[in-house]
């Protein structure tokens, strides 16, 4: 069976086939202004609309599909909705159909714990209730997940920002610096030029929920009073990583023998991952490839839910 998978996320046009021997994929990074935090969603729109084409054209030749699968929205509850998924929306629909076969919709954010499940050497942990934390651009949320046959994932927050994600923290002291957005990669790169260990703000966490906005503010500072980039950057991370830690911790407390997955854009930050892994056990990360917005998570939940249907049908 070999399942087509499409996400058109706010940042990254995303294709994909996915199969039990693997995955072939092909994404494409949306363009953002010099200077500039983020896009418009009609802007996001018509370069989705632009991009699908040739990356469906580079994941040829497909052989036979069996179902598409897309993104639909950002979570599974009432009212989750950005335009950007319009766009892969009208290409599943359009490919569906084409091909005379089953067509699946889930969210992203599903997307992204399958693609976590699948390749973080814990394929097990998906069988299972587990703790997922999704740090992204657009999200820091700590997860009480477990599989779900509609869905994929149900997924109950435990804990979240009550202001910033942490990806937001990362990309705006990133544009502060004068990179290029999305900026997690080349302030990562440049925090490595620091020695700096204790950031100078503590983390603002109460129960698993936290508050980043303070970061920005303290970056801002840091750079009018002089301080080297390279820590300004390390400092955005730290406090990022710190965060991400409490709340885990936090979590811990009422969880304490459930494993937990990392997913999302900010995951793949090296500095981030040494931080967890030095501090808690039972955890696992989604390969560095698959951290980021991708439609290889879409096309995997459709592939076993494609499964699941030959199998009743069996």
């Amino acid at each position: 069976m070999r399942v087509l998978g499409i996400d058109t996320s706010n940042y990254t046009t995303s294709v994909a086939i996915a199969e039990e021997g693997g995955y072939r994929q092909n994404r494409r990074i949306l363009t953002v202004g010099k200077g500039e935090c983020g896009l418009r969603q009609s802007n996001a729109l018509f370069l989705h609309t632009v991009n699908l084409p040739e990356l469906m054209d580079a994941l040829m030749p497909m052989g036979p599909i069996d179902a598409v699968a897309y993104s639909a929205y950002p979570r599974d509850v009432e009212g989750s909705y950005m335009p950007c998924f319009l766009a892969g929306q009208a290409a599943a629909h359009t490919a569906a159909a084409a091909l005379g076969v089953p067509l699946y919709r889930f969210s992203h954010q599903a997307g992204h714990l399958m693609a976590a499940v699948r390749t973080c050497g814990r394929e097990e942990i998906g069988g299972s209730p587990f703790l997922a934390f999704h740090a992204s651009g657009g999200t820091t949320e700590m997860l009480y997940a477990a599989p779900d046959d509609a869905i994929g994932f149900s997924a109950e927050i435990i804990g979240r920002t009550l202001d910033l994600s942490v990806g937001q923290v990362i990309d705006r002291v990133g544009v502060m610096l004068g990179l290029g957005f999305p900026c997690g990669g080349e302030l990562e790169r440049l925090a490595e030029k620091s020695d700096m260990k204790k950031p100078p703000l503590r983390v603002s966490v109460r129960g698993a929920d936290c508050n980043l906005s303070g970061a920005e503010n303290t970056a801002r500072k840091m750079l009018a009073n002089g301080a080297p980039d390279a820590d300004v950057a390390r400092f955005a991370i730290l406090f990022a990583g710190r965060t991400i830690l409490a709340m885990s911790e936090k979590a811990r407390e009422t969880h304490p023998t459930l494993p937990i997955v990392y997913a999302g854009g900010v995951m793949r930050n090296r500095i981030i991952r040494e931080m967890l892994s030095r501090s808690l056990t039972n955890i696992c990360f989604a390969d560095t490839e698959l951290s980021s917005d991708n439609a290889v998570g879409t096309a995997y939940l459709g592939l076993e839910r494609l499964q699941r249907e030959g199998m009743a049908h069996g």
